[in-house]
């Protein structure tokens, strides 16, 4: 199915310009733009991949992840064939960066499923859900009357007018913040888009959107202490009670000659965001302790995780059951 993009102007010759990311792609008549789902038919811009859906899932809210929303709860998981960056080492590069078969789900649909399987809500994530920007519209504006919350989990690459449109519909963000520096994204991710990513979380948190954060530490790449300390203090500069998950990188699509990122190196990580962080995770490691949330005051473990299985939630009313600081966990 295919719908009139929002967010483009035209230009001479039947040329588009796409409005909704800093990339602003000019589109020719029968070409289609960076993300690969924005398409110029006849001098207008459609979003060729409106609900075309590579996979549909019901998946635990922490793989998302999000530790501080709805804990323990599972999330009907949607995503599209596509994606504004191209970054090296993607961890989802056959569905972002290459074309594979999808099927259509209506909006209509994907809530009614999302009500069927008693989904707290639905996320849009495994590729990048900004570009499906219209069809999340459609599906948050029928799911919220319904209780159903609504997720993302991005990369933050948005320009700042279809961002202001698209925070009141949105719950809940998982963002990757891959680098506090531009020339990474220039020279890994084919866009030099950073300011665009640190802008998308300042104004969501500001929005009161929940917000949290993910960094992938790549060997050689990001991980020195000067850049993890520049992300952290970037980060707790923003908010203290934003959670930030250091993600262990592994070699992967067209990064392969780089190692996995040393425990080492993670441990260090945590450590550093912890004197100025409320709440750190570390992902794709087995450690119990470094996937635990424990209170900032007093220490007492708060939320248990063990991999994906149900954690084990000791928050009374939403507080430390020991000393009784207010937690920000949305439940």
């Amino acid at each position: 199915m295919k719908k009139e993009a929002f967010y483009w102007q035209p230009l001479e010759e039947g040329k588009v310009k796409c409005l909704l990311c800093p990339r602003e792609c000019v589109i020719r008549p029968g070409n289609r733009g960076f993300c690969r789902v924005r398409t110029n038919q006849e001098g207008t811009l459609y979003t060729q991949g409106y609900g075309q859906t590579i996979s549909l899932s019901m998946d635990p809210i922490e793989k998302k992840p999000l530790y501080h929303f709805y804990p323990g709860s599972y999330i009907l998981s949607v995503g599209p064939n596509g994606c504004n960056l191209s970054c090296v080492f993607c961890q989802n590069w056959q569905i972002s960066q290459t074309d594979v078969p999808t099927k259509y789900v209506s909006p209509e649909k994907l809530v009614d499923w999302a009500i069927y399987h008693h989904s707290v809500g639905v996320s849009f994530t495994y590729s990048e859900p900004l570009i499906w920007f219209e069809y999340i519209l459609d599906v948050a504006r029928l799911g919220r009357p319904r209780g159903l919350k609504t997720v993302l989990v991005t990369n933050g690459v948005i320009n700042p007018d279809p961002l202001e449109d698209i925070l009141p519909w949105v719950d809940a963000m998982n963002v990757d913040l891959k680098s506090m520096r531009d020339e990474f994204y220039k020279r890994l991710c084919l866009g030099p888009f950073r300011d665009t990513v640190l802008h998308t979380i300042k104004r969501s948190h500001e929005a009161g959107i929940h917000i949290e954060v993910t960094n992938l530490i790549i060997p050689g790449h990001n991980d020195s202490q000067a850049d993890i300390q520049e992300l952290i203090d970037w980060v707790a500069a923003v908010s203290v009670q934003i959670p930030l998950h250091f993600s262990r990188f592994f070699p992967h699509y067209q990064l392969r000659d780089v190692p996995p990122a040393p425990i080492e190196t993670l441990a260090m990580a945590r450590e550093m965001a912890l004197k100025k962080l409320n709440y750190v995770y570390v992902g794709n490691v087995w450690n119990q302790e470094w996937g635990t949330t424990y209170c900032p005051d007093c220490g007492k473990a708060l939320i248990v995780r063990e991999g994906y299985s149900l954690p084990e939630v000791f928050l009374k009313n939403g507080t430390c059951p020991n000393c009784g600081k207010k937690i920000p966990v949305v439940t």
